[in-house]
């Protein structure tokens, strides 16, 4: 290291080396700083400079949700998919035991409200019953809701680069409405299988009591072997993982995406309804001068995205259910067409919107959690790495 200058040798500096005067020195010193400036105003940007240059780029549309500039593109979106899968679980702890109450409502035609499903399952299956199949959605869901926020990130970084040339433009709604939409196609390829396998373990012990069909009397019976005399006959299904060997034994690998027609019309637009509505929310709730809204923001805007997308998806997710359900004992339905229309003809409209107050009423607390827990993951990890 350089010792201090000697004021008996003129301010010259003394390593055993050629000198170097004090002039020489600072000027050296000016061109490294110069350098690191300008390299520092590359990437990242500091946030107050972020924020004015997101006022000056050519798109002034709406902000993708929960999405800024991050320390570098592919770090952002490895974010996108950690905080997507942490939000998922959190979201799946909350909403659970609803989501149980709502697919037998839809699934089971004897319920005449949600209470009456609720005072019944508790009343055969005490706690237990409302988290029957939880451990494969568990398993599974953060591997799901990694894929859906990290496509619906990647696909709007795409469009944004095509239409405006950066991937951190400002999007138009357009784009966000594409991008959740696309989020939900590449879902379905995952879901199905864990939706049959929880559908199935959550109708089971309604399926052994079903009446046959209304559809005529000339249905034939079940074809299940009748249980011993004096011994309740057990349920068909003995966990997630059985569930699956035994649709796949039985049923072939089409079992195991039955209903997968229903589950694309439902994903499609609910998701895009889902990402949209979020955007649109976030960019009125955003207090003047700053990026982003605060907490209370993001559980409003969370809450309702979620209500608006179930409202645009029950209607499907109610064929999608019956469609899952079917093939336990005697099969019912012969397509997503048929299905609607013996289920319309038999219940009237109306049954395409059984479980609408319950599916609003567990996704406002639901996508609240998600959200919420989505925000923070992704400003720790930006913490951690800035």
């Amino acid at each position: 290291m350089p010792q201090a200058p000697s004021s008996s040798k003129g301010g010259r500096w003394r390593r055993g080396s050629p000198s170097v005067s004090t002039s020489q020195f600072k000027a050296s010193l000016q061109v490294l700083v110069s350098e690191d400036r300008e390299r520092a105003d590359t990437w990242p940007l500091p946030q107050g400079r972020l924020d004015s240059a997101a006022q000056t780029l050519p798109c002034q549309h709406l902000s993708p949700p929960g999405v800024t500039l991050g320390p570098s593109p592919p770090a952002t979106l490895s974010m996108e998919f950690a905080a997507g899968a942490i939000g998922g679980v959190c979201g799946v702890a909350v909403g659970y035991p609803l989501d149980t109450v709502k697919v037998r409502i839809q699934t089971e035609p004897k319920y005449t409200g949600i209470w009456h499903c609720i005072r019944d399952t508790y009343r055969r299956e005490r706690v237990w019953g409302f988290y029957r199949g939880l451990s494969l959605p568990v398993c599974t869901v953060s591997l799901v809701s990694s894929v859906s926020f990290g496509t619906y990130r990647h696909c709007l970084a795409h469009i944004c680069r095509f239409r405006y040339g950066s991937a951190d433009a400002k999007p138009a709604k357009t784009d966000i409405t594409l991008s959740g939409f696309a989020s939900g196609l590449v879902r379905v390829f995952l879901t199905s299988p864990t939706e049959v396998a929880k559908v199935r373990l959550q109708t089971q012990t309604q399926m052994q009591q079903r009446r046959p069909s209304a559809s005529g009397p000339s249905a034939a019976p079940p074809t299940c072997p009748a249980a011993p005399v004096g011994r309740a006959p057990g349920p068909k299904y003995c966990g997630p993982l059985h569930c699956l060997a035994s649709v796949a034994r039985e049923e072939g690998l089409r079992g195991l995406y039955k209903g997968s027609s229903a589950l694309l019309f439902r994903d499609g637009h609910s998701f895009a309804t889902y990402f949209l509505s979020y955007a649109v929310l976030c960019e009125q709730l955003t207090p003047a001068g700053r990026s982003r809204p605060d907490v209370l923001g993001v559980l409003v805007a969370g809450g309702c995205a979620g209500v608006l997308a179930w409202a645009v998806a029950t209607p499907m997710d109610v064929i999608k259910s019956r469609l899952q359900a079917d093939g336990q004992g005697q099969r019912r339905y012969r397509g997503l067409l048929h299905c609607v229309v013996t289920s319309v003809r038999e219940e009237g409209l109306r049954v395409l919107f059984k479980g609408l107050s319950l599916n609003c009423c567990r996704a406002f607390p639901v996508n609240m959690v998600v959200f919420v827990t989505y925000e923070a993951v992704l400003r720790l990890m930006r913490g951690l790495l800035s």
